[in-house]
């Protein structure tokens, strides 16, 4: 029988875009991966489609109302060294209502929109998964 403790988490993220292309991203300050920048998102709780928890998330967080226009990709977190993993959706989004500001001072840092050729030297492990879903297909075969 597996341990409810080994199971891997369950969240999401949104990767939400301006009309310029720059990602909005947040500043962690607690584990996993302080102090990196990283897609706004969080826990999914019981019974909370996954859908739902991107919106109610980034409103907590950023205090803005987003769209979600697609699924992005699905971002994997394995932190072997505090037995953690997540796996979470990461949503396309938009803003379309509000200005992005940090709700919560005691989880995040800072937020900010960043050109994706100029993006923060540490960025979390989702945005990473998010940035590579972005590039063209290798050939197949």
């Amino acid at each position: 029988m597996t341990d409810s403790n080994s199971l891997p988490g369950a969240g999401c993220g949104a990767a939400i875009r301006d009309a310029h292309g720059r990602l909005l991203l947040i500043q962690r300050l607690k584990q996993p991966e302080a102090g990196a920048w990283g897609l706004p998102g969080g826990k999914i709780d019981f019974g909370e489609r996954a859908e739902d928890t991107a919106r109610r998330e980034i409103e907590e967080e950023l205090g803005v109302t987003i769209e979600l226009t697609g699924l992005a990709c699905i971002a994997e977190t394995i932190d072997k060294g505090d037995g953690k993993h997540w796996v979470a959706p990461v949503y396309s989004a938009r803003i379309v209502s509000g200005e992005p500001r940090v709700m919560e001072p005691e989880k995040h840092g800072g937020c900010g929109w960043f050109a994706l050729d100029d993006l923060p030297d540490q960025i979390t492990t989702p945005v990473k998964d998010y940035l590579a879903s972005l590039e063209p297909a290798g050939p197949t075969g």
